[in-house]
């Protein structure tokens, strides 16, 4: 017998988890905004009690989110943030986690000064060098925390290699698939056991709204993350949810114009004589080039570029861009520019950005879909300022 074909990711992305509203056929999924439902006895439900356990809207979400990243469980949360909490409560105090020493401030920040008073260890390493992985595993590791590619060095790691080690040792590992977006990348599909995703960023697409995610294949881990997911409430409101379906409909469209875009500035910003280096995935002199495009569809869209300037020189650059806004978050469809070492990833302490690589001088492109000649234009003239 014929196995089912699976939908296409557009496919999936237009109708995954969703289906016209069987009472009025509206195509779109309703929003559900109830905080309770009516029961016809005690503990007889339609399948929904309180809101902050379940809601229809989230469950369409969520249901979307785990079909795009080929994963059998979602689970939807009020922010990315909240999703990776959501992770560190499946350890306990002595545990030991292996993290990038590239990755999110935030991220950094809730190991440091939240996880780390009850007892849980941390050792960030270079994730792109298995050997440095394979010196800091201890017996206590029980979690693998990884972007890739990384925020904002672009570094890329090898998903395959990382769960094969960690899956020999019975170590779980979380990627951060948030740069990458399941149109580019599939970590479950390369071993790991956890997708994260902050949907505040290209599964939204249209900075708009906040939200986080996370995608599983393993039954049994859904059941926990879902105990604590309902346990802690960081749950999104049904309007969230809205918004990031509306958003999925249209990512595999958006992404191809982000890398497209992402990838004519690159090219044009490694030819401009005041910058030092372009760091992206989908140009050759990436360090991890040849990682990027075994796993990945393209290069995605965003640009870290390290200036030949001072700080103060970098900041003018970030401050004089027009069509480029400053702020911090990315993946919306407008192009945004930040000085993560002032910014983003502030609250890591200088002497680590220094060892992980992060430069003062660096800024980071969120690349939008905006004509791309208009982007280059931007920052010509934004460059042109250094004098």
């Amino acid at each position: 017998m014929k196995s089912e074909r699976i939908p296409g990711f557009g496919t999936r992305a237009i109708h995954a988890g969703q289906e016209p509203d069987p009472t009025t056929g509206a195509i779109m999924t309703p929003v559900f905004m109830t905080s309770t439902y009516v029961q016809e006895a005690p503990n007889q439900t339609k399948g929904y009690d309180y809101s902050r356990t379940c809601n229809p809207t989230r469950t369409a979400l969520e249901q979307n989110l785990a079909s795009l990243e080929g994963g059998q469980h979602g689970l939807a949360f009020a922010s990315g943030m909240a999703a990776i909490h959501c992770v560190l409560n499946l350890l306990q105090s002595g545990d030991h986690v292996i993290a990038g020493n590239d990755l999110y401030g935030g991220t950094y920040r809730l190991l440091r000064t939240l996880y780390a008073k009850f007892g849980l260890e941390t050792t960030f390493v270079d994730l792109t060098d298995l050997q440095q992985l394979e010196a800091a595993f201890r017996p206590t590791t029980r979690l693998v925390m990884l972007e890739t590619p990384t925020n904002p060095l672009l570094r890329c790691c090898d998903l395959a290699a990382i769960a094969k080690s960690c899956r020999k040792r019975g170590v779980m590992t979380m990627a951060d698939n948030t740069f990458a977006t399941p149109y580019l990348q599939n970590p479950l599909a390369l071993g790991c056991d956890i997708v994260a995703h902050s949907t505040t960023k290209y599964l939204g697409g249209h900075s708009d709204v906040v939200g986080g995610a996370l995608i599983v294949n393993d039954a049994e881990l859904r059941q926990k993350l879902a105990h604590f997911q309902n346990s802690c409430g960081g749950t999104p409101g049904p309007m969230d949810c809205f918004l990031v379906l509306r958003g999925t409909k249209t990512l595999h469209i958006r992404m191809q114009r982000h890398c497209e875009n992402a990838l004519t500035v690159a090219r044009w910003l490694e030819s401009h004589p005041r910058v030092a280096r372009v760091l992206y995935p989908g140009l050759k002199s990436h360090p991890n080039f040849s990682i990027a495009k075994k796993q990945m569809r393209a290069g995605g869209g965003m640009v870290s570029v390290e200036l030949q300037a001072t700080v103060a020189q970098a900041k003018k650059v970030a401050s004089s861009l027009r069509v480029f806004s400053l702020a911090e978050s990315l993946g919306g469809v407008e192009s945004l520019v930040d000085h993560p070492t002032s910014m983003t990833h502030a609250s890591i302490p200088a002497a680590e950005r220094k060892r992980a690589g992060l430069e003062d001088g660096l800024i980071r492109l969120s690349v939008g879909i905006e004509d791309a000649e208009d982007l280059i234009a931007d920052l010509d003239q934004a460059l042109r300022r250094l004098k």
